[in-house]
């Protein structure tokens, strides 16, 4: 359990959940207050930019992420939470 609100992601964190999630995109929040504020939904984003802001500000990884064994759950949609609760038994 990490509160990344007070402890930031390491680049090797991010890293190891992109490398389970497939993209830096996976991982990004486009609900973030700042994707507008910053004019971001009128851009072209490329991987190295979705690690960029994820790295820089903590709301744009998408939450909640769970690593559970080998798999990653990524976000609170209603699909991805009841596969954690079938893969957490």
């Amino acid at each position: 359990m990490q509160d990344i609100k007070f402890e930031k992601i390491t680049p090797a964190q991010l890293e190891e959940m992109k490398k389970m999630a497939g993209s830096y995109e996976a991982l990004f929040s486009r609900r973030a207050m700042k994707y507008k504020e910053l004019g971001l939904k009128d851009k072209k984003l490329e991987e190295k930019n979705y690690r960029k802001y994820i790295l820089e500000e903590y709301t744009f990884l998408k939450r909640p992420v769970v690593i559970l064994n080998d798999k990653i759950f990524i976000g609170s949609e209603k699909k991805t939470v009841e596969a954690l609760k079938n893969a957490a038994g």
